[in-house]
């Protein structure tokens, strides 16, 4: 099955298309855009995610938000004629609710306050988003917009089962 990028965004005039995909001002103006997106997407599973989806929700809102940004990721990619441009940040905005999957679970374990939670996740993406270990980086090879956006869920679902994993451990230890 070869994937294929899809072609709606196309009709879409490119301001709306670069806006969409650097999150405005955020990607264009600020250093270090790919950090700044990925506070905006704790922000987003703040309010959008947090205690108000659970699992099955969250997934599917998820599973919508990386199609949406793997198509405006893509066509972004195509007019401004660059491989996964830095400032192109709707990936890593739409990805990062994904590390915080089970948040419950990460909650009750009492390992750490929600904050911290947050805060440990995002840390995890970050590094995993930079270096790409376990394979993430082969992901970039995907064509168009998957291989912008599917290497940054592969990094996020690494960093939720960093966190499940620690959470494990340290209830089999207080055990």
């Amino acid at each position: 099955m070869k994937l294929q990028q899809p072609i709606w965004p196309r009709f879409l005039p490119t301001r709306t298309v670069l806006t969409l995909a650097t999150l405005g001002p955020i990607g264009r103006k600020l250093p270090a855009p790919g950090t700044f997106g990925s506070v905006a997407g704790v922000l987003y599973f703040a309010v959008v995610f947090l205690d108000r989806l659970g699992l099955v929700g969250g997934l599917v809102v998820s599973a919508i938000g990386a199609y949406l940004a793997v198509a405006i990721c893509g066509e972004a990619e195509f007019r401004l004629a660059r491989k996964d441009p830095g400032e192109v940040i709707l990936d890593e905005f739409v990805a990062i609710p994904l590390c915080f999957l089970g948040w419950p679970a990460l909650v009750a374990a009492g390992l750490l306050p929600a904050w911290a939670i947050l805060l440990v996740g995002f840390a995890l993406f970050r590094l995993f988003d930079i270096f790409k270990p376990f394979g993430i980086s082969r992901l970039q090879e995907l064509p168009s917009g998957w291989g912008v956006v599917v290497d940054d869920l592969a990094a996020a679902l690494a960093a939720c089962g960093v966190m499940h994993g620690a959470a494990w451990v340290a209830h089999c230890a207080a055990r």
